[in-house]
């Protein structure tokens, strides 16, 4: 019983009662957020049905929990626990940015370590990417292919039949 009190539920959907539950704990969260985790739980009801729950468990991490009446024979087990893991992959920043809030709004703990290394993780530069096209070899492609009497510059494939 005691590992129940401290496991705290986001929000969680229900199929057979056709509801959404949202913590009012988290009413700080922005509603683009709100509306993004009633979209992600209603669709997974919708698509596999059952119940599903998205809670932070003692370490203070998310899991999803999904249960199903035992008379739903239509209820897909397998399924489940796919869609959770696409949820999952989808939507890991979202996921790992409530568990920050979490811990920091809501169980009031230091995350300032935590919190630089998961921005870094996010605004690390992409490097330059050597298959791009150079930028000189279009303008001298596209110079020869071009028809300015309009002030428009239109560009053909040269495999292309053109229409005249």
């Amino acid at each position: 019983m005691s590992e129940a009190l401290n496991e705290v539920v986001l929000c969680g959907a229900n199929s057979y009662e056709e509801k959404y539950y949202f913590n009012p704990l988290f009413e700080r969260l922005p509603e683009v957020i709100k509306e993004e985790l009633q979209m992600i739980m209603v669709s997974f009801t919708e698509d596999v049905g059952g119940i599903i729950l998205l809670k932070f468990n003692e370490e203070d991490e998310l899991e999803f929990v999904t249960d199903a009446d035992e008379m739903d024979y239509l209820y897909d087990e397998i399924g489940s626990g796919l869609r959770v893991r696409q949820i999952q992959k989808e939507q890991q920043e979202l996921l790992e940015s409530l568990e920050l809030f979490y811990r920091y709004f809501i169980r009031h703990r230091e995350v300032s370590e935590e919190l630089a290394e998961h921005m870094a993780k996010y605004d690390r530069e992409e490097e330059p990417d050597e298959s791009k096209v150079d930028p000189d070899s279009i303008k001298e492609d596209s110079a020869s292919n071009s028809d300015s009497d309009n002030g428009f510059d239109i560009y053909f494939d040269p495999g292309e039949e053109q229409d005249d």
